[in-house]
């Protein structure tokens, strides 16, 4: 059989896909997924059905991850990137902050040459994917999507995060009650796409509002090995399930593998940069110079400190409250984030040994608009082999400087009145630390870390970038029915988690395709 569509990877894109494209009931779609397919609510894991306890879903000997590691800095032990291989990807573990980017982010995208971007552009796909349960339709927010969004009332915050949010009013910064508002600079709730504790992956809501289709055929546990190309034109893939090689042929193949395995399947197909695919002997389709390229994060560290409050259980929200604001002396608008932790959180330091018995609270602080990129690069020719990673954080010394004041900034906020009863002693950074530019500087290359919002490696853009890997609706420059639709297509990362941007562009790319 020939389908009108394949989607390789059910993620936060490909799942959004996977439900949208086939509404049209006279298409054909398959959805190719690595990882395994949990057809019920009852047959999920916990640690992907459970979304507050967030550290087993990413780190534990159970999660459901393809086990990528990556290099932070140079000269460092690399570190663990967790990446989603199960219905769903990452979506299904990752810690469901609902956060959109700044207008000025997508504004950007626009004027980078990528027509239809902007933020009152993208505005209609935000609304159209979510349920917001607080606010629900009015000129910003959706009530009819399939993803649910909460906001924490203030009677339900745990003390830390209610203290946060004290100290930094009474340091100045305004209150914020909507994080997805266009003017959403200050300190408030989170939105969040888990309600009653459940993680509402895309593989929950929208995949499972279309699985009765019958022009919808899903195959989970399926690794797609390559694209097949006819000169220019996609024709379909090779995949490879039980041991078993095979191929599907495709009308219109539909890339949704994410930052790290959308560029690498690309490359193994022929597509990139050339001195890279000859050193491995891949045969030529298509010489691409940006892909992989442009890799966008946003580098994080933890201030961590022992905790005079109660182990809280293991299912307490880790995550309910942040602040954006503008790094002093920065020119850029909400280029950080800080945010109160328990270390049930993806962002628990993994280095830091954490003593039984012993209560920890963490503040995290992530640098939204970074300076730097890095790359990904193939290992080998072999699918199986893990890409290499390389993130190149705070190589530019601005990204450096307002890290380090941030830092600083964050210290001065957690020792204020209002943490007198919450929080102990300071494991990290120290205060000599602290004092010296120098020193704070060698403890942030030594403890920088990933906030888990990889991007930007498969580059939207005209083709008159030479960076550009797809155009304006994810359209390969120079090949022929394949696009790419997730993360790796954003131009630079916005000044948010990805989770909900990714959404959307898999809703307006969608959009494109069904209309055109």
């Amino acid at each position: 059989m020939k389908y009108d569509f394949i989607i390789v990877g059910g993620g936060s894109a490909g799942a959004v896909l996977a439900a949208r494209v086939s509404e049209d009931p006279n298409v054909s779609v398959l959805l190719l997924e690595a990882g395994p397919d949990y057809t019920d609510f009852e047959s999920l894991p916990n640690p992907i059905k459970y979304g507050n306890a967030i550290w087993p879903a990413a780190f534990g000997e159970d999660a459901h991850v393809w086990g990528y590691k990556a290099n932070a800095v140079s000269d460092r032990e690399e570190i663990v990137i967790p990446r989603g291989k199960v219905m769903g990807g990452s979506s299904a573990i990752n810690g469901q902050v609902f956060y959109r980017g700044v207008p000025e982010d997508y504004d950007e995208w626009e004027s980078f040459g990528n027509k239809g971007w902007s933020y009152t552009d993208v505005l209609p796909y935000f609304r159209k994917s979510e349920n917001d349960l607080k606010y629900g339709m009015d000129d910003f927010h959706g009530n009819d999507g399939p993803i649910p969004v909460k906001r924490y009332e203030e009677k339900d915050l745990l003390p830390a995060p209610k203290a946060f949010i004290e100290a930094c009013i009474a340091e100045g910064f305004q209150y914020n009650p909507d994080s997805n508002h266009p003017d959403s600079t200050g300190v408030g709730p989170r939105a969040l796409n888990n309600v009653d504790g459940i993680r509402m992956s895309t593989a929950l809501t929208y995949l499972n509002m279309a699985r009765h289709r019958i022009n919808l055929t899903i195959r989970s546990d399926v690794m797609v090995r390559r694209v097949l190309f006819e000169g220019n034109t996609a024709i379909g893939v090779e995949a490879e399930s039980a041991g078993d090689l095979f191929s599907i042929e495709g009308k219109e193949l539909l890339i949704c593998g994410g930052a790290v395995n959308s560029p690498q399947l690309l490359m193994l197909s022929g597509v990139g940069p050339r001195e890279q695919l000859e050193y491995f002997s891949i045969p030529v389709v298509k010489e691409i110079n940006g892909v992989g390229q442009n890799l966008r994060d946003h580098p994080s560290a933890m201030v961590l400190y022992e905790s005079y409050l109660d182990e809280p259980e293991v299912d307490a929200p880790s995550l309910q409250v942040g602040m954006r604001f503008q790094t002093p002396g920065s020119k850029v608008h909400n280029d950080m984030q800080m945010s109160p932790i328990l270390m049930t959180s993806e962002h628990r330091p993994a280095h830091v040994e954490l003593r039984d018995g012993v209560s920890y609270l963490g503040f995290s602080v992530a640098l939204q608009k970074a300076l730097t990129s890095g790359q990904i690069s193939l290992r080998s020719s072999n699918p199986s082999d893990h890409p290499i990673l390389e993130y190149a954080y705070l190589t530019d010394p601005e990204d450096l400087r307002r890290m380090r004041e941030a830092i600083r900034l964050c210290v001065k906020i957690t020792e204020r009145e209002e943490f007198k009863e919450i929080l102990k002693s300071r494991v990290q950074p120290t205060e000599d630390q602290l004092n010296s530019d120098e020193l704070l500087d060698q403890w942030l290359l030594d403890n920088v870390s990933t906030q888990h919002h990889s991007s930007g490696t498969c580059k939207m853009g005209p083709i008159s970038d030479p960076m550009a890997v797809v155009d304006s609706v994810g359209r390969v420059h120079g090949l022929n029915n394949i696009r790419v639709v997730d993360a790796s297509i954003m131009p630079d990362v916005v000044r948010a988690n990805t989770n909900a941007t990714t959404i959307m562009i898999a809703e307006k790319i969608a959009d494109a395709i069904i209309n055109t």
